[in-house]
């Protein structure tokens, strides 16, 4: 293959990542529209090496043990020791792979698309970026395998569930913080390596606490501890019983607490996250603040998560969100914007 002909491939390939960042995530597509060059490239073909891992993990329909296989397969082929070949780990997923593909599972049949483009970025990045994929891969399998024989995860207690979000979201705020960290002084580094874990848990818990009834009907996960809904005298499987929605309700008023509790630290990321290497705070402050008004939300009105299983800012505000950070916002109008969405809608 010529050079002319591979950097048209890299090209294309890197322009299929971006597009299906923006069919799975709304959040990650905010993001990467707001970082610059090579950031974007980065947190784009990152974000979708988890995705792979995470679709697996998630799926429903595959039985524990094949989730298990599937994820340790793929972790060999993030391995540079390993020369696991791509082909095999296509060969064992195929099957599971839904005839009527979403835009996650377009994304596992691409697995050696998004591997291409992951080959094709530098060293140094590539380097930062494969030790928290290959955790998160290994977390991922680790729990599938503790709750093979329930088939589906049954999280115990609120230690499991910030274990739980350690390998979901933490290894992914570890990679974020290693490429954007780059160049930093030491003592900044250090600070923002402490507070990327609130930074991630407060993401990951906002997310359980909303999404309880597609986490269970679509991937027959419970994530809210059994130790919580037990007190409420909630059975995991009956968890989206009408019976039970005061009891649940409680429980997800729980959880939005303790995501309440990583705020503070959250924030102090945002404060001394470095912009270079086309990093921009905005890419990260979005997302927070989106945190904090479904946390609004939740406070709010939790039993519509239950009863409705939607519970989310509206549209409106997460424009206006954006609208004020087109002209650049300082990093001191984070704690206004935080303490505003804390209240009610930014848009009223």
């Amino acid at each position: 293959m010529t050079t002319g002909q591979h950097d048209c491939t890299t090209d294309a390939d890197l322009e299929w990542c971006y597009d299906a960042v923006h069919g799975v995530s709304r959040t990650f597509s905010i993001t990467i529209d707001r970082l610059e060059e090579p950031m974007s490239r980065h947190i784009c073909v990152g974000y979708l090496l988890c995705r792979v891992a995470d679709t697996i993990e998630d799926a429903g329909h595959i039985p524990p043990e094949t989730q298990t296989d599937l994820l340790e397969t793929y972790d060999r082929l993030l391995d540079p020791d390993a020369e696991q070949p791509v082909a095999a780990f296509m060969d064992d997923v195929e099957p599971w792979i839904p005839d009527e593909r979403t835009d996650d599972w377009e994304v596992v049949a691409q697995t050696p698309r998004v591997l291409r483009t992951f080959d094709s970025l530098d060293e140094e990045p590539r380097e930062i970026m494969r030790e928290p994929v290959r955790e998160l891969v290994d977390g991922m399998a680790m729990f599938t395998d503790r709750y093979a024989d329930e088939g589906g995860l049954r999280l115990q207690t609120l230690e499991e569930l910030e274990e739980y979000c350690w390998y979901a979201a933490g290894t992914v705020g570890t990679l974020i913080t290693g490429l954007v960290a780059r160049g930093a002084s030491e003592e900044r580094a250090t600070e923002m390596r402490n507070n990327a874990r609130s930074f991630a848990l407060l993401l990951q818990l906002v997310n359980i606490a909303k999404d309880v009834e597609d986490d269970y009907h679509e991937e027959n996960n419970v994530y809210l501890p059994a130790e919580w809904l037990a007190e409420e005298n909630v059975d995991a499987e009956a968890v989206t019983h009408e019976a039970n929605h005061g009891g649940v309700t409680n429980v997800i008023k729980r959880v939005t607490n303790r995501a309440e509790t990583y705020l503070d630290d959250a924030q102090r990321y945002l404060e001394i996250v470095p912009e270079r290497h086309g990093n921009r705070l905005s890419a990260w402050a979005i997302p927070y603040l989106l945190a904090v008004g479904t946390m609004r939300e939740l406070q709010a009105r939790p039993e519509d998560v239950v009863r409705e299983g939607d519970v989310k800012v509206s549209r409106a505000e997460v424009y206006t969100l954006i609208q004020q950070f087109e002209d650049g916002v300082s990093r001191s109008r984070l704690e206004e914007l935080r303490r505003k969405m804390a209240e009610q809608p930014l848009h009223q």
